[in-house]
């Protein structure tokens, strides 16, 4: 147990945070140990990431606290699809209502998980509870996705994501129409500093960049065509909330709740429309596409009907 009293420079600062610059700590690591109930603040557990700390304040931190993994349990996702398979990669169109990977706090299907079940053995590279993962997609963001096989292609694919050398297009349903009707938002992201699991522009996040284009204009919305250059959490999302126009159907970053109840929408209008990328061992250039799922398309069907 680590005995740690917080120093007037971490005032006001993040629990976990503050707990991974005083011991050393990855922040992740850190969030893990807080979930599994090993920290207290000032004599009381705390299970919070964002609770805030005080100058003078006492931190225990039980770095030998044992913490619990994400479960990778072998479990198939409804309506998961695999569109290409080899040797050393496979790639899946992923529906909503699915995560990437295990982790702690989500119980429902994810890709990993469904991928064991269906007998597809991936690389062993990674985390345990995401191995052979080299992109992640939200839990309410559906389409395509890439998963790695071998331990040769978890690092050519790793190596490519971080050069930016994979195109990554998606479709997302704005609303309003963005001005100017074509653009690049090069702007920071970071985790936000009063809420879990959200994240926001902020001077001396991430270095974050993100293409749009407008494809077609409705009454309330725009569909917007989204190229990446980085792959940031909630990337998409916090870029378009951050010009003012939140994707339709998202209200952890300003979406319009009664916009999203009029279309039957319950997440946010974004897809993995296209995957492109060189191949890791034969070098050829393989290209995917995923057209808008059922509900994605009923919403626009009911946008383009209005006059």
């Amino acid at each position: 147990m680590a005995l740690l009293f917080v120093p007037d420079g971490l005032d006001g600062e993040r629990l976990d945070v503050a707990a991974s610059r005083m011991t050393g700590l990855t922040r992740s690591r850190v969030a893990d140990i807080i979930a599994a109930g090993g920290v207290q603040l000032a004599g009381d557990p705390v299970t919070r990431s964002s609770t805030r700390v005080s100058a003078g304040d006492l931190l225990e931190v039980d770095t030998s606290e044992p913490v619990r993994q994400p479960s990778a349990r072998p479990q198939l996702a409804d309506g998961l699809q695999i569109v290409f398979e080899d040797a050393d990669l496979v790639v899946v169109d992923k529906p909503a209502g699915v995560a990437a990977h295990p982790s702690l706090g989500w119980e429902g299907p994810n890709v990993v998980s469904h991928l064991a079940a269906a007998g597809v053995q991936v690389a062993t590279s990674g985390a345990a509870e995401r191995q052979g993962i080299v992109q992640r997609l939200d839990v309410g963001t559906s389409g395509l996705m890439v998963v790695a096989k071998s331990e040769y292609a978890y690092s050519v694919l790793k190596q490519a994501f971080r050069d930016r050398a994979v195109d990554k297009t998606y479709l997302a349903l704005s609303q309003g129409h963005p001005d100017p009707f074509e653009g690049t938002i090069d702007a920071p992201i970071a985790r936000h500093p009063g809420h879990d699991w959200k994240f926001a522009v902020i001077a001396g996040g991430r270095p974050s960049i993100t293409h749009y284009r407008t494809v077609e204009l409705l009454r309330a919305a725009a569909l917007l065509e989204v190229n990446l250059e980085t792959g940031r959490t909630h990337q998409i999302r916090v870029h378009l909330a951050a010009i003012g126009h939140p994707c339709v159907g998202d209200p952890l970053y300003g979406g319009d709740p009664v916009l999203a109840d009029r279309l039957g929408l319950v997440r946010q209008w974004l897809h993995a429309t296209r995957l492109g990328l060189q191949h890791p061992v034969s070098g050829e250039y393989l290209t995917f596409s995923s057209e808008p799922s059922d509900d994605l398309a009923a919403a626009l069907q009911i946008l383009r009907a209005q006059p």
